[in-house]
């Protein structure tokens, strides 16, 4: 053993003897990062407002996120910092739900949101400059833990109760947690028995548990909604003309992907690796359409990082062999997609525009979500070793909420990006570009016929102009 990782695991040693106040025989085992690893220990059970007083200022902490966002501890926390009158804690988030008590203005100065994907309950705060974010693909996040650019002091977790032989399960959301877990001086897991057991890699040991707190609460749930007319043709137009038998999905959730997932009943063997998925995937699975027989990896099984939706979804994964998760580095690994066979990605944006570039990350300046997994999937299903791989981006052709200059609804198919959008997948990374109107092909064209087939599938009442703006951009009408 080196002499660094000696010096290291003294340190960590010497932090948890001071926190708990426990001493007992220390092994190099007893700092694995490895947190299935079952260690001559047990978590200390507490409550959430005694477990939070480790928390000092200029700590660095780690929230898991989705629906095992452990709200009560977080609660605790943002009380503890103001009674205490800390400074300076910086508090990393992929995606969290609930409300997030330490964004609030009154918490300026004494907690610093982090954010690898900035959540609607992050918006506000990170676009009024207390917050900050930061531009990573979903499938480096782990890597930033685990080579240390941003250490740990104390990671805050959701788990399931321990089983029999200790083993607790992350439950829904894996993504990046397990890096943060094994390089964190401190856990503090929030323990709930509404949290489902899931496998792979959600299984942590509870000897890994500085201070365990009980709180039984329901998941967030996010309803399924019925898609609208333009939802259902766009998911129609995927269905029919890109997604092959045998081919194997990533969705994200929304109405597009249930859309889709609804429009594909007669389709044969399809399989799914995807950083989430959605409830449309459950009755696929029942009816035999979902078999995930033909994957190169991981075959028979579901393979994906997080879950959001609603009871059905969650007593769907609850226990079940078929669900296998696994971190963000594994599910969002180029290599892994491109060797799936006939891998085909959908996933929306908020804007493209005429040479394909695709706008997800903000609404010009206003920043909205981040890169996630996007690009992973995009090039991975660009890169598919059988060339039948299908990278796919679906919108709507207007956006109904806002009205253009000339009052109608404003196109998401537009001449030039708005100024200061985040460009997530540049034009060269653009295959297929799908609204209700149909699909555009883009790889291997020319400017002028990319505007051509976007043109071709935007709203008829802005095609006209489109056309125009593209003469003035490109000097040439759009042509095939």
């Amino acid at each position: 053993m080196s002499v660094s990782a000696v010096n290291r695991i003294g340190l960590r040693a010497k932090i948890w003897n001071s926190l708990t106040g426990r001493v007992g025989p220390k092994t190099y085992f007893t700092y694995t990062p490895e947190v299935s690893q079952v260690l001559d220990r047990e978590p200390k059970w507490v409550s959430a407002d005694e477990a939070v007083q480790c928390i000092k200022s200029d700590n660095t902490i780690f929230v898991s996120g989705a629906a095992t966002t452990p709200i009560e501890i977080l609660r605790s926390m943002t009380d503890h910092g103001k009674q205490k009158q800390l400074k300076n804690i910086r508090v990393c988030s992929i995606h969290t739900e609930f409300e997030s008590p330490y964004s609030s203005p009154e918490c300026e100065g004494i907690f610093r949101p982090m954010a690898f994907f900035i959540s609607s309950n992050m918006r506000k705060c990170i676009n009024e400059g207390r917050g900050d974010a930061v531009p990573i693909f979903l499938h480096d996040i782990p890597y930033v833990f685990e080579r240390n650019v941003i250490p740990v002091d104390v990671s805050i977790i959701s788990v399931s109760p321990p089983d029999h032989h200790g083993f607790c399960s992350l439950g829904t959301s894996v993504d990046c947690i397990r890096s943060a877990l094994g390089k964190s001086k401190i856990i503090i897991a929030q323990v709930n028995k509404c949290i489902p057991r899931t496998f792979g890699e959600a299984i942590i040991h509870q000897s890994h548990i500085d201070y365990a707190v009980r709180c039984d609460r329901e998941l967030p749930a996010h309803e399924h909604k019925e898609p609208n007319p333009t939802e259902t043709a766009i998911g129609k137009h995927i269905a029919d003309n890109l997604v092959e038998d045998g081919a194997t999905l990533q969705m994200g959730i929304g109405a597009i992907p249930d859309a889709t997932l609804t429009c594909l009943k007669d389709h044969k063997d399809l399989g799914i690796h995807s950083e989430m998925f959605s409830l449309g995937v459950i009755d696929l699975v029942k009816s035999g359409v979902i078999t995930n027989h033909n994957k190169t990896f991981d075959k028979g099984l579901i393979v994906t990082s997080f879950l959001m939706g609603n009871k059905k979804l969650y007593d769907f994964v609850d226990n079940n062999p078929l669900i296998c998760m696994r971190q963000v580095s594994y599910t969002n690994n180029v290599h892994i997609i491109s060797q799936q066979p006939k891998m085909t990605a959908i996933n929306s944006c908020i804007e493209v525009d005429l040479t394909g570039q695709i706008v997800s990350g903000s609404i010009g300046y206003r920043l909205y979500s981040g890169y996630g997994g996007q690009v992973d999937f995009i090039r991975g299903a660009a890169e598919g070793f059988d060339g039948k791989g299908k990278p796919i981006i679906a919108l709507g052709s207007v956006n109904p909420k806002t009205k253009d200059a000339r009052g109608l609804p404003s196109s998401k198919i537009v001449p030039k990006i708005q100024e200061g959008a985040t460009v997530v997948t540049t034009s060269a990374h653009a295959h297929y570009v799908v609204t209700e109107y149909g699909v555009a092909s883009l790889f291997g064209k020319s400017l002028r016929q990319r505007a051509h087939a976007l043109i071709n599938i935007a709203h008829p009442d802005h095609r006209e102009w489109l056309e125009k703006e593209a003469f003035n951009r490109l000097k040439v009408m759009p042509s095939a």
